[in-house]
């Protein structure tokens, strides 16, 4: 599990300076177009902040969240991420920041489907290079602390919606990354077990320390978070801490 920082001294762990991000598309004519999608975005978030970041399609949240995740790059400005120039990474520094110090969770879990989810909790540490042995242990003891154990050697066929994030969870956690991302994480869940899950990142963030930065469209959803952060047409247009006390309470 997520080891906390031993020390109370707050530390940033993003810093985003005139981030901007741009596609070039060819159309049929063989005319090269450019489309900007991020304008001058400035952001810090420190260690241990729950941060929602919201906007309509097209808005710039998803490709934010891929620059954030170095999945993508931007077209100009920077990225710091735990006081290392994201920009100045080779594709194996990335690779290994991707593996080792984020998670990932995503609206269609992105779970394998052939492989028990035991396996699927496992794979990156197996990516890491520990054992079979090792890394099945390791995602066991994953799962039980999700409550998920009993259902370590079902397909993701057999499992519901909730259990199947349960089980993406496990694996964004397994390597114990100090950056949890999370892309419209209850957008194929019920109401009841969208609650039960946000009230499991509420928990890891207030208990454990981890910092979580989540993209929603849900005024619901992103009330679990202390901050938000709301993007329009590429340029953070609100940036406030707010109050939580509006949140759903998971029997609702």
């Amino acid at each position: 599990m997520y080891a906390p920082q031993q020390n109370n001294v707050t530390q940033t762990l993003i810093k985003l300076d005139k981030l901007c991000k741009s596609y070039h598309l060819d159309d049929a004519n063989g005319k090269t177009m450019s489309t900007q999608v991020l304008f001058d975005v400035a952001l810090n978030i420190q260690q241990g902040e729950f941060v929602a970041i919201m906007g309509h399609s097209g808005s710039g949240k998803s490709t934010l969240m891929n620059i954030l995740g170095c999945l993508d790059t931007p077209t100009s400005g920077s990225y710091w991420l735990a006081e290392r120039n994201v920009a100045a990474l080779s594709n194996d520094e990335l690779a290994y920041i991707r593996n080792r110090h984020i998670g990932f969770v995503f609206q269609g879990f992105n779970l394998l489907k052939r492989m028990t989810a035991l396996d699927n909790v496992a794979t990156p540490l197996l990516y890491a290079g520990i054992n079979r042995s090792n890394s099945r242990q390791r995602a066991l003891e994953q799962l039980q602390r999700t409550g998920l154990e009993k259902f370590a050697m079902h397909h993701p066929n057999q499992l519901s919606g909730g259990q199947q994030q349960r089980v993406a969870i496990s694996r964004a956690l397994i390597n114990q990354p100090s950056l949890l991302l999370a892309d419209e994480p209850t957008g194929n869940l019920d109401s009841q077990t969208s609650r039960e899950i946000m009230t499991l990142f509420e928990q890891l963030n207030q208990q454990q320390g981890l910092t979580i930065v989540l993209v929603t469209h849900e005024e619901d959803i992103a009330a679990y978070a202390k901050r938000l952060i709301r993007l329009k047409d590429g340029v953070v247009v609100y940036d406030e801490n707010h109050n939580v006390m509006n949140k759903p309470s998971p029997t609702q």
